[in-house]
């Protein structure tokens, strides 16, 4: 009796031993466009990142989605986990997270705001950013109390405080995605 013990204890000490080495994935619970309740684990990451408490982070979507992408290198014209661009970042997040459709590219997207002041900015904005002398060649996605998400060219997808030394001085405009109404009755 007293082997048996002993082997269910070393069989349950590995199961925890084995299961609090293995990080948690982030999952995205709902549909596009649906706020839903952000797994605690998330909350509390994300707070600590954005300086808000954790009852502040209530979109669990995007930081789910955030939490999923995070870290991704940066490819020119990438679309997926091996590598992603900026545009392709801002579009997958606003289409999974939103459920809202934008154009690929910076030079599209920045027609489909309405522009806004800085203090206006709301999680889901877009945040555009004039590089190498370019007028909105570099687009982010605004969270919450300065910050937004971007694929950076040299970190990957990351989250940057907006009025950084490095990047604010580039900042160049912002806004919120104007949703297209779409005709329910067609041939009308």
């Amino acid at each position: 009796m007293k082997k048996i013990y002993c082997l269910v204890c070393v069989l349950l000490g590995f199961a925890v031993i084995l299961s609090s080495c293995h990080t948690k994935k982030a999952v995205m619970r709902g549909e596009p466009g649906e706020i839903v309740k952000p797994q605690a684990s998330i909350a509390e990451k994300y707070s600590a990142i954005l300086g808000v408490g954790e009852s502040d982070i209530q979109n669990g979507r995007l930081y789910a989605f955030i939490d999923q992408w995070m870290g991704t290198p940066y490819k020119f014209g990438g679309e997926d986990k091996d590598g992603v661009d900026c545009s392709a970042l801002a579009q997958l997040l606003e289409q999974q997270v939103f459920g809202v459709n934008i154009p690929r590219s910076t030079s599209q997207q920045i027609n489909v705001i309405k522009r806004k002041y800085e203090e206006e900015l709301a999680e889901g904005d877009l945040v555009f950013f004039d590089y190498d002398g370019k007028k909105f060649s570099h687009v982010g996605v605004y969270l919450q109390n300065g910050y937004y998400v971007h694929a950076s060219s040299t970190k990957g997808v990351m989250i940057t405080k907006l009025h950084d030394p490095f990047t604010y001085k580039y900042f160049s405009r912002c806004g919120s995605v104007i949703i297209q109404e779409t005709d329910p009755s067609p041939g009308k």
